[in-house]
């Protein structure tokens, strides 16, 4: 069956907006004070006339059952592809991607002209997105290698804990100074991450992994909820099988567990696991279990009371995949080391630089990679044998504008300068009134991390994510310590008042897409955001 979920258009969208921008301006004198679950479900709820046309449109076809979201701007539908191709007067095929993966999809479908204002999209249609992991280059150990100019840090604890390969939790929380923190309020404040395409944390690996980096949290590793939607997998109490092995499952899912709980235990960490998930052989009338799991996974939150105050989400694919309507940034800088991988999607085969979704939303705070320690550079490597012997992948932090989202107010000042500072430099190949990201960094390259009962290293902006996500975490703990509200949405007060917590990093090889790719600069720069955070600084400022 087919889970086509229809859009419908929110009443107050205006409203709502102006809501959120006032209570996330620390200067506002609504500042923290959010809304509440029923609260926004009433303001965006659908006009009844919009709830009614689409409904008797639903029913003329033959379709009686269908699930609404809380607030009935949602509706779900599981019909069968033929009953699909009819009530959107289009026809399914299968698209392969050049490099394998397969999605049933249409290039375009129909509504009745009534209903034109009345739903904003359906799904799964036209988009093409594959919500694929920010990770890369795991390795097993091997004697520690430092690039070329590398000079180790020199001074105070970090030139202590801190090593190029394979970089330990220790080192980050010394790094970003929490390491004397503990938080006050577990049993309040929460953090997660989800998963999509299989994957599922691998829980005795964690319990390893914390055993020799955080020996006194080992236990949670069989503990933390595991929460599972439209038939994803749990997180797995049995170590990997043959075929898990040969798929690389439980990479992705690891390296957001075990960073987040060697950073913020004992602050409960819930894992999402949505299904819908390759590998598999498309057929038209047997498509994959959920065709949109990103989409399920947004309209599942959306839908309890009770979240965690911050959720890190490591994955994304290249914006033009997804049709015009705290994640990481994405591991191929521009789109990728040369040329030949920044084409666009818009039928000339142009070169343009190629943004990431949601990389690119204004609505989440973007996060980029960064290496070394004294100073922090924007991340990057070269594909080719490093001096450990071994093939390292091309690396370079998701950065740029996004080509569907404008520019946020909240990013005036800073993105203006920054653009006016290149100059023409690029002109053409990016959106210069477009959402900049990243919005902050962590590092992001040679995390030591444990995968199939094995201490390995790996590396990607899906590292960086749930570094910088559980920083914000304790300082939520903080604030909820101290009787205030939480961060929630952070770009407006980043970008006003919490930049000032950050180190700014000025420094690091951007190449990518056959250029020498956008500068690293003073201040905010799309490489590196406003750069990587200082715990106490950030607890001052928020304080």
């Amino acid at each position: 069956m087919l889970n086509l979920q229809i859009a419908l258009k929110q009443n107050n969208f205006d409203e709502l907006e102006r809501h959120l921008h006032e209570v996330s301006d620390p200067d506002h004198t609504r500042y923290g004070q959010h809304l509440s679950f029923e609260e926004v479900n009433d303001l965006v709820k659908p006009a009844d006339k919009t709830l009614d046309s689409v409904h008797e449109w639903l029913s003329d076809n033959g379709i009686s059952i269908h699930e609404y979201s809380p607030a009935k701007d949602w509706i779900n539908v599981y019909i069968d592809v033929e009953s699909a191709e009819r009530l959107l007067d289009t026809k399914y095929s299968v698209f392969k991607h050049e490099y394998g993966s397969q999605l049933v999809r249409t290039s375009e479908w129909s509504l009745p002209t009534h209903l034109h204002e009345m739903i904003d999209t359906i799904q799964p249609t036209t988009s093409f997105m594959r919500s694929k992991p920010q990770s890369t280059d795991w390795k097993q150990f091997s004697t520690p290698w430092t690039p070329p100019g590398y000079t180790p840090p020199t001074s105070g604890p970090v030139s202590k804990v801190c090593q190029f390969f394979p970089v330990t939790i220790e080192c980050f929380r010394t790094l970003y100074a929490t390491i004397n923190y503990t938080p006050k309020v577990p049993g309040i404040n929460k953090i997660a991450f989800n998963n999509y395409l299989n994957e599922t944390p691998i829980r005795p690996d964690i319990n390893l992994f914390l055993k020799k980096y955080r020996p006194e949290r080992a236990p949670t590793a069989f503990t933390f909820k595991s929460i599972e939607i439209a038939g994803g997998p749990a997180a797995s109490f049995n170590n990997l099988n043959a075929e898990q092995l040969a798929a690389g499952i439980g990479k992705e899912a690891n390296i957001d567990a075990q960073t987040i709980l060697g950073m913020v235990f004992p602050t409960p960490m819930y894992s999402y696991s949505t299904g819908g998930s390759p590998p598999f052989i498309p057929d038209v009338n047997t498509p994959e279990d959920t065709n949109e799991p990103y989409l399920v996974w947004v309209n599942y939150v959306l839908g309890k009371k009770d979240l965690p105050q911050v959720i890190s989400s490591s994955y994304g694919d290249d914006e033009q995949t997804v049709p015009n309507l705290l994640v990481s940034s994405g591991d191929d800088g521009l789109g990728g080391e040369d040329g030949s991988t920044c084409i666009s999607n818009d039928g000339k085969n142009s070169t343009r630089f190629l943004p990431a979704f949601p990389a690119g939303c204004p609505y989440v705070t973007t996060v980029g990679a960064t290496e070394q320690f004294q100073p922090e550079v924007a991340a990057w490597r070269p594909d080719g044998i490093g001096p450990d012997g071994k093939q390292h992948g091309f690396y370079a932090s998701g950065s740029g504008f996004s080509n569907y989202y404008s520019r946020p107010t909240y990013q005036d000042v800073v993105v203006d300068k920054y653009v006016r500072g290149l100059g023409g430099k690029y002109k053409g190949l990016y959106n210069q009134d477009g959402r900049g990201y990243p919005d902050i960094s962590a590092q992001g390259l040679y995390f030591a991390f444990v995968w199939n009962q094995t201490f390995s290293s790996i590396s990607g902006t899906s590292a960086s994510c749930p570094l910088s996500a559980s920083i914000v975490s304790l300082i939520n703990d903080d604030l909820i310590s101290c009787g205030k509200p939480t961060l929630g949405f952070l770009n407006p007060w980043l970008y006003k008042k919490g930049y000032k917590g950050f180190t700014d990093v000025t420094g690091g090889n951007t190449s990518s897409c056959g250029t020498s790719g956008f500068p690293v600069t003073k201040g905010w720069d799309p490489i590196t955001g406003f750069g990587t955070p200082n715990f106490l600084e950030l607890i001052k400022l928020t304080n």
